[in-house]
């Protein structure tokens, strides 16, 4: 729908001032007249006659209605919704795959069981990002169960490999639940680049769709152009975007979580600025905003979502302790799984740093951040493996 901007800094003070139970409190709600603002700020930007041309490619349904004779991105983006979820969590994890289960198919395929195996497969697991702490847990339940149950085929082995490893990763699949509260406030932290302002506009259509009514808070006022980003995901999710052009995020945050409240919003997703663990000021701040909402909503903030960047590997384990430190993280949200072959990470956080693991993204599309659940997962990294031993077995028949 439409953002909500205030012009000067002098209104963040009453924001945060005013107490948190009075529903009337948001001056946002007051300042909803002047929507026209941000146009103003864009227009001069860009020459009136070259908006168009600019917008429309950029935009995602346009291509596929406007320019028919690009005629690739038109078939992609019509034949991506008819894919099932496990269709595309299996081509996004393409990469983590060949290294994974591409590495195991060949040695699985090469000879009998024996140390000589188990040391090769300790390599393939390490360099698939699974950790040291998750690959030496694996490898001792297989030689465990290689001598108790005798395994003696390829198939026995990449089986108990798999439940293994489903094992390790099964106690992350906690699905958030956001019907205790309302509005249920989610705050969303995460590093520079880890994809946290897109996943808030994915997940703001996955609550949708759950029928769930949702408001943004444009609380990252550092980055440049990172609330005209949240904007454009708040139009083309119908939603309402609360946002200051600058000014302190806490106010932000604070506004929305009022303005949520007076008008029966169901949830709240709170943007924050991308920042590095190593600094410490930064870290400082958004644990200030943590305090302020608390302010607006004794209750809230209800769920602290960190989003990492799966690309990162097993930096991702000093992200996840920095930031449980700095603001208690409650879900984790791993994203670009489509992009990296260190997809065996999750293994690793689960080993030492288990948070609930709430979402995964495998895509760029608005429906690939899902649900996180464990025996998907692993059956995506293991079904060429399985589908190599079928082809083996026939060949052998």
């Amino acid at each position: 729908m439409f953002g909500f901007f205030k012009k000067s800094g002098k209104s963040e003070k009453p924001a945060v001032t005013p107490s948190a139970d009075d529903p009337s409190a948001p001056s946002t709600t007051e300042t909803a007249a002047p929507v026209p603002a941000p146009l103003p700020e864009e227009k001069p930007a860009v020459p009136a006659k070259a908006t168009p041309e600019a917008v429309e490619p950029e935009a995602p349904v346009a291509p596929a209605a406007v320019t028919p004779a690009v005629a690739a991105p038109a078939v992609e983006q019509a034949a991506a919704p008819r894919r099932s979820w496990a269709e595309r969590l299996k081509a996004g994890l393409s990469r983590t795959r060949q290294q994974f289960g591409g590495g195991l198919a060949s040695l699985f395929g090469r000879r009998k069981i024996d140390e000589d195996l188990l040391e090769e497969l300790e390599s393939t697991l390490l360099m698939a990002d699974c950790g040291v702490d998750a690959t030496q847990h694996l490898i001792d339940d297989l030689r465990l169960r290689w001598k108790r149950d005798k395994l003696e085929t390829a198939d026995q082995l990449q089986q108990a490999l798999a439940d293994g490893l489903h094992k390790i990763i099964a106690p992350l699949e906690q699905p958030l639940d956001v019907s205790g509260h309302k509005p249920y406030i989610i705050m969303i932290a995460g590093v520079n680049g880890s994809g946290k302002t897109t996943s808030i506009g994915k997940l703001a259509k996955y609550f949708q769709l759950q029928g769930k009514s949702v408001l943004l808070a444009a609380g990252d006022t550092f980055r440049a152009a990172a609330r005209e980003q949240l904007m454009t995901w708040g139009q083309r999710n119908n939603v309402t975007v609360i946002a200051q052009d600058g000014g302190d995020a806490a106010a932000v945050i604070f506004d929305a979580i009022n303005a949520a409240r007076a008008r029966g919003i169901d949830i709240v997703l709170a943007d924050t600025a991308g920042r590095l663990p190593t600094q410490l000021h930064l870290m400082e701040e958004i644990a200030k905003v943590r305090r302020v909402v608390t302010k607006a909503d004794p209750t809230g903030p209800h769920e602290v979502v960190l989003v990492l960047d799966a690309n990162i590997g097993q930096n991702a384990l000093a992200q996840v302790k920095a930031f449980d430190a700095a603001i208690g993280v409650t879900g984790l949200v791993v994203t670009k799984l489509d992009g990296t072959a260190k997809g065996g990470v999750i293994a690793a956080i689960a080993r030492q740093c288990p948070k609930p693991l709430r979402f995964i993204g495998v895509g760029e599309g608005i429906d690939d951040l899902q649900p996180f659940k464990s025996r998907e997962f692993v059956d995506a990294l293991f079904e060429p493996l399985a589908g190599a031993n079928a082809a083996a077995r026939g060949d052998k028949a």
